[in-house]
């Protein structure tokens, strides 16, 4: 019986239950949530749905695409290695 209550004792820690980290999508849902609070019925549930389907692009990456999209067009009527080129140092730019 003292075997089987130490062995119980060593196990407790082992037995507890994780803690787990919000997933992005829970995160999305409690800020979604939060936006929503004044919303009711059909247009709460439109408003969620459109808010969770949304896509999540950090504002580096916003800045990022759109430097791309402006030096494309910038680059339009070059081609092969100059364009390569112009691409690369409009792209090391500062912004």
């Amino acid at each position: 019986m003292k075997i089987f209550a130490a062995v119980m004792i060593l196990a407790l820690p082992a037995l507890s239950l994780p803690s787990f980290a919000a997933t992005e999508q829970q995160n999305r849902m409690g800020t979604c949530n939060k936006e929503a609070a004044d919303r009711k019925g059909d247009e709460r549930k439109a408003f969620m749905k459109e808010c969770l389907s949304k896509p999540k692009v950090s504002p580096a990456r916003k800045a990022q695409q759109d430097k791309m999209k402006s030096c494309n067009a910038d680059a339009k009527g070059k081609t092969g290695d100059e364009r390569k080129q112009f691409m690369s140092d409009c792209l090391k730019k500062p912004a």
